[in-house]
């Protein structure tokens, strides 16, 4: 009787969560709980709903026993792995883009056929695992451990493998082009064929394999593999939220605009068309909502230029395409908000917190970042012209391609930052208080462009 009960539950729970991933939801709180607490009902829902979708992106399991866990096919975009129990688990075809899995125990999980694009795998042990054909381009192996792993075909183009322990692992047919650190890392014993591409492009010989102390493999030359692609990811919301129920005024008119705190809070938090209508028709309007509340809220394309929000709390909050140009929000908590495209430019944001926040393509030229916290962060194209990072933390953030000409690093706390392709200028200020070289930027991948 029990486990019927039990399989009937799964399957109603299933229901709530086995779709496919949906604009505007971050992961449903009954998955995550019944995936942590009761793994017997999660294995249950997902033999009941094969071949579904879960939707589990920016989920917290950090350090959760996931041991032996089906998560195929389950979508965990920017989810929090970290110090996660991850031995055994089935992982294959998973979309793990830009998850945080740092220090996680992987051991002889399959991730055969997942994507883990630019995903944070520094310090994780993931002996004998099985990433055959998985698409790791641009992840952070920095210190991992890859002992006997099988990472036939899969795709490592651009990765970090600064002493990555790669010993006896299958590397044959593996693409290595672009990958950060090849030579420190341990391929003592692994497995290379003609079909591995090395850090410059070329196919790996013999004599390559020799050198690094691991076997050549002779086999057929074999195509490319087709690595997994999943569409661009949902940050939160790339669509316009609308239940329905917003926009009370369609017309666009504002008869009254809100003078007091509490109204303008109320309106800001219920309806995005009708505050940004109110704004463009009381453009003299003063916005000063101070230490705001904000945690979750759906904000996108907001329109808070201007604004006087020091020490507001907007954690998990959707922000893309927000239109946040010269406002206050010094002090302020942004962690692992969705703000991609936003518009930042002369903000103050100085001592604010981006951990692991998504701004990529932000603007933030002529922001005040002084002393701000991007841990983590993704700035991959992000405009950071004449930006002000005095003191910032960039540790493990992502500036692939982002635009730092004059910008101010002194200071900043610059380990594990990715600056392939960014833009680095004369103008540019370095950590040491010293103008940028290109003897400096070059060996980090960035682009020293001169006026």
């Amino acid at each position: 009787m029990n486990l019927k009960r039990s399989l009937a539950q799964a399957f109603l729970l299933a229901a709530c969560f086995c779709t496919a991933p949906t604009p505007g939801l971050a992961a449903d709180p009954e998955a995550i709980k019944m995936l942590i607490n009761n793994r017997e009902q999660w294995h249950a829902a997902r033999q009941s709903n094969p071949g579904k979708t879960i939707d589990l992106n920016k989920a917290k399991l950090d350090d959760a026993n996931l041991e032996g866990a089906n998560l195929s096919n389950v979508s965990l975009v920017r989810a929090e792995l970290s110090g996660a129990n991850l031995n055994r688990a089935n992982l294959q075809r998973t979309n793990l883009s830009m998850a945080f899995i740092k220090k996680a125990d992987m051991k002889e999980a399959d991730l055969s056929g997942a994507s883990l694009v630019k995903a944070n795998l520094k310090e994780s042990f993931m002996k004998g695992a099985s990433l055959s054909r998985a698409n790791l381009q641009g992840v952070n192996l920095r210190w991992s451990q890859l002992e006997a792993a099988d990472l036939s075909g899969a795709n490592l183009a651009g990765t970090v493998l600064f002493e990555t322990n790669l010993q006896h692992s299958n590397l044959k047919g593996a693409n290595f082009k672009g990958a950060q650190f090849l030579d420190t890392a341990d391929l003592n014993g692994a497995s290379v064929s003609g079909n591995t591409i090395t850090a410059s492009g070329d196919k790996a010989t013999r004599s390559w394999a020799s050198m690094r102390k691991a076997r050549f493999v002779s086999e057929p030359e074999t195509a490319p593999p087709v690595y997994l692609t999943p569409p661009e990811p949902v940050y939160l919301s790339d669509q316009p939220e609308d239940d329905g129920t917003s926009a009370k005024n369609r017309s666009g008119s504002v008869k009254n605009a809100p003078q007091s705190r509490e109204k303008q809070q109320a309106l800001l938090i219920d309806d995005v068309e009708t505050w940004n209508s109110m704004r463009s028709k009381n453009p003299e309007l003063p916005i000063t909502l101070k230490q705001e509340k904000l945690e979750n809220a759906r904000l996108r394309g907001v329109n808070l230029q201007q604004a006087s929000m020091a020490g507001s709390d907007f954690e998990d909050a959707n922000l893309d395409e927000a239109l946040l140009n010269g406002a206050d929000f010094s002090g302020s908590n942004f962690q692992k908000a969705d703000m991609k495209g936003a518009k930042l430019q002369g903000a103050k944001l100085q001592k604010a917190n981006f951990d692991r926040t998504f701004l990529r393509e932000a603007d933030l030229s002529n922001a005040d970042l002084t002393g701000a916290n991007l841990y983590g962060a993704m700035l991959a194209g992000a405009n950071l012209r004449g930006a002000d990072l005095s003191g910032t933390s960039l540790f493990d953030a992502d500036l692939e391609g982002a635009d730092l000409s004059g910008a101010i690093l002194k200071g900043a706390n610059m380990m594990d930052t990715n600056l392939k392709n960014a833009i680095i200028t004369p103008e540019t200020i370095l950590p040491s208080g010293k103008n940028a070289t290109a003897d400096w930027a070059i060996p980090k991948g960035a682009i020293f462009r001169k006026p």
